[in-house]
């Protein structure tokens, strides 16, 4: 088959680049596969590509950000998204042509507004496919109604949760669809697994808010005056890192902190711990969870929507503890610090578990699910309505009602807003 992925920029730093250029490379030795990078604003990606993968970047922002076409607002690319800043008249030109000319068996799409896109102008003879990288309570009530209007028009939407794919099944009405839990996958490691003697506990993730690593030096604190030998190592940028940085020296903690900065190559700095740590508020899937668990590391971490209790066996191979609690999150650190067997058990665990997550059986369902989508499409049969039940029908409506009121009320707060200034 010929497979198409529409990415945002490939040439970024982020989970979804990551597992799109994961699932590509599997694909590649027995399809034709490529990703197309709406925006480009580097030679290369920051991420290693199979050559045989073809890279093809649609709006080159070194030499077209001063494009007029690039500052007016983008008309399909909804206004709702949170990248909506970054698209523009030029990005919807570009795509819909790229769309219109596109010969492929399936094209899959890797965020709402790109979703929006080809469900609107993916050509009709090819296999749509919908990724939802975030979930669907994450998306403001404006952009979940966009998506109830024209996701219907795609063949099928995978989650990265099985929560979440019960979410748009519960919440949203996409009679025909196929909505399919499809995990992000993480190769093997290329190196041993981490040493369970390591007195280094180890997070990873970009340095925003919602990861709460404020949280995560807070409990530490706790860890280092117990066993001042332990050092929690904290590899991301972002806009974060001068009030962390603060908060370290506010407590004291520069000798047993670090805000390592940024990792392209984290397998080697997960190997070199023997905990993995993780305080989100919200996590749409939890992939630095499944890397430190592949790497051997048992994990704590916060009991968020909607990844974590998916992941992480309590017991097993880590801990769950409450959103936000710095007392539970502390213990649960230093019960693995103190006790070194548990965590060499905890260890194995781990790598035994998260094995689940191997590129072999994800790229085998989503093989599976594309080929049997593209013999439907080929056969011209009509897709399969599962008709709803009307009990869901009325609760899929109560929830259009209710985001189509919050849209409504945040619309006439801006518009107040204007009228004041």
């Amino acid at each position: 088959m010929r497979i198409s992925f529409l990415l945002h920029n490939a040439y970024g730093i982020g989970g979804t680049i990551r597992t799109t250029f994961n699932l590509a490379e599997a694909l590649v030795p027995r399809h034709e596969v490529e990703i197309i990078s709406v925006l480009r604003h580097r030679e290369e990606p920051n991420f290693s590509l199979d050559p045989r993968v073809r890279l093809r970047p649609l709006v080159d922002l070194r030499t077209e950000r001063d494009d007029p076409r690039h500052l007016r607002p983008a008309r399909v690319f909804p206004a709702a998204e949170y990248r909506y800043s970054q698209y523009s008249a030029l990005t919807d030109e570009r795509i819909a042509h790229c769309l219109a000319t596109l010969e492929a068996d399936v094209v899959i799409g890797t965020r709402p507004g790109l979703n929006v896109h080809l469900a609107l102008q993916g050509p009709r003879e090819a296999v749509l496919v919908g990724q939802e990288h975030l979930t669907l309570d994450n998306h403001p009530p404006g952009l979940r109604n966009e998506l109830r209007r024209v996701y219907p028009r795609l063949d099928a939407l995978t989650t990265v949760t099985h929560a979440d794919a019960a979410a748009y099944q519960r919440k949203m009405r996409l009679p025909g669809v196929r909505v399919e839990a499809l995990p992000n996958s993480v190769p093997p490691p290329a190196l041993p697994p981490a040493d369970p003697s390591a007195k280094i506990v180890v997070a990873a993730g970009r340095l925003v808010r919602v990861k709460r690593y404020d949280l995560l030096i807070r409990s530490f604190a706790r860890v280092a005056a117990e066993r001042p030998d332990w050092q929690l190592r904290i590899y991301g940028k972002g806009e974060e890192r001068d009030r962390l940085r603060a908060l370290i020296n506010e407590l004291g903690l520069y000798n047993n902190v670090f805000l390592m900065g940024a990792a392209p190559a984290m397998e080697a700095e997960w190997v070199k711990g023997s905990i993995g740590a993780s305080t989100s508020s919200f996590e749409p899937f939890g992939m630095t969870l499944v890397e430190a668990m592949r790497c051997g590391l048992p994990v704590v971490s916060t009991d968020c929507p909607h990844g974590p209790a998916e992941i992480i066996t309590p017991g097993k191979d880590g801990r769950l503890v409450p959103v936000g609690d710095q007392r539970a999150l502390g213990e649960a650190l230093l019960e693995l610090v103190n006790n070194d067997a548990l965590r060499a058990s905890m260890s194995e665990g781990a790598l035994v578990n998260s094995r689940r997550y191997d590129p072999v059986p994800i790229i085998e369902q989503a093989e599976r699910l594309f080929t049997e989508l593209h013999e439907v499409k080929a056969s011209g049969r009509p897709r399969v309505s599962l008709g709803a039940r009307v009990g869901a029908r009325l609760v899929n409506r109560g929830h259009l009602v209710r985001d189509a009121a919050f849209a409504a009320a945040v619309s006439t707060l801006r518009t107040v807003r204007r009228g004041n200034r």
